[in-house]
């Protein structure tokens, strides 16, 4: 009799075994974020990870707030601690000049999301000569974009004084107190400015400077070797753009839990920051833009002779965004 309980426990686990469904098994990527704190900018991969987007497709992604720029995303890279960064476009770039095996694959922003606000007696650009102008460090991305700004306006960076601060409300904080005559701004600094009765005196989106101020990139080396990991991972991200422009309360909840801004500034700004991502700046295809290679190797030309003549397209890898697109899939995400 007990034998029989014994064969009958058996024959009941076999049974459970051979109809239950096994637990699905996801691929583990890594993706480094270089920015030096948590950002809009990221809205789209912030989704994808809370939302269960990466999940979706066979993803257990693992999102790092790197910090320290993209130089130590490229490392990272090079090292295979991340599969994947979000970084500036310049840093890869150089990178690649000198010979390391990087690629961008993907844009998170192809526009500059920094505004240059003044103090009120400064009308144009030539009133800039002679003033002391704030960003936050030598070589950040606010540094480069004063450096496109000024040659736009046809200003030789020697003519003005740049003073490294560290932030953008460090940098309103010296705009108010006479330190610095200008900044380079981010949101919500850029609103709080204008609300203090601060001029801007460009928009840099508005400039017509294609600037690859963020994209995702990684090796060419784990691209081949894993393009069906790498296609469902930017699958993924690409929905978690429209996720993004097409939810804006589960976005603003995403954005309210992952920049944890005073409540204060979160009442006045955290909507306006929203809208001005997805309306303005999150592309629905995000193909990194080749005239903003092109700016980068300009700019990069005057100290790397290797910028040079090279070919914009040798930078870029835009394959798995043209196929998404190609087949239907980005159209599908916004149909209702």
């Amino acid at each position: 009799m007990r034998r029989e309980r014994v064969f009958g426990v058996i024959a009941f686990l076999a049974f459970c075994a051979l109809f239950s469904s096994p637990a699905p098994a996801f691929d583990r990527i890594r993706i480094g974020l270089s920015s030096s704190s948590v950002s809009p900018n990221h809205g789209a991969i912030y989704n994808a990870e809370m939302r269960g987007i990466f999940k979706k497709y066979g993803i257990e992604a693992e999102v790092i707030e790197m910090g320290g720029g993209a130089a130590r995303g490229v490392s990272a890279l090079m090292a295979r601690d991340i599969q994947f960064m979000g970084g500036g476009g310049a840093v890869m770039i150089g990178a690649a000049l000198r010979g390391a095996d990087v690629i961008m694959v993907a844009s998170i922003l192809n526009k500059g999301i920094q505004r240059f606000v003044t103090r009120l007696e400064l009308k144009s650009p030539g009133d800039l000569k002679g003033r002391k102008i704030g960003i936050t460090r030598f070589g950040s991305a606010s540094h480069t974009v004063l450096q496109l700004m000024l040659r736009k306006w046809d200003i030789s960076p020697a003519e003005i004084q740049v003073i490294q601060i560290g932030s953008s409300p460090a940098m309103l904080t010296s705009l108010e107190k006479g330190w610095i005559d200008g900044a380079v701004l981010t949101v919500p600094s850029i609103f709080i400015a204008e609300e203090r009765g601060y001029p801007v005196l460009a928009d840099l989106a508005d400039m017509n400077i294609d600037y690859l101020h963020e994209v995702i990139s990684t090796t060419q080396s784990y691209l081949r070797a894993n393009r069906d990991q790498a296609t469902r991972f930017i699958k993924a991200y690409v929905e978690g753009i429209a996720y993004f422009k097409n939810n804006k309360k589960d976005s603003l909840e995403v954005l309210r839990r992952k920049l944890r801004m005073e409540p204060a500034q979160e009442e006045k700004y955290l909507a306006r920051i929203y809208d001005l991502y997805a309306s303005r700046y999150f592309d629905k295809s995000p193909y990194p833009s080749r005239r903003g290679v092109e700016t980068v190797l300009e700019f990069l030309a005057k100290e790397e002779p290797k910028a040079k003549g090279a070919d914009p397209k040798s930078f870029l890898d835009t394959s798995i965004v043209g196929e998404l697109e190609a087949g239907g899939f980005i159209n599908s995400l916004y149909e209702k």
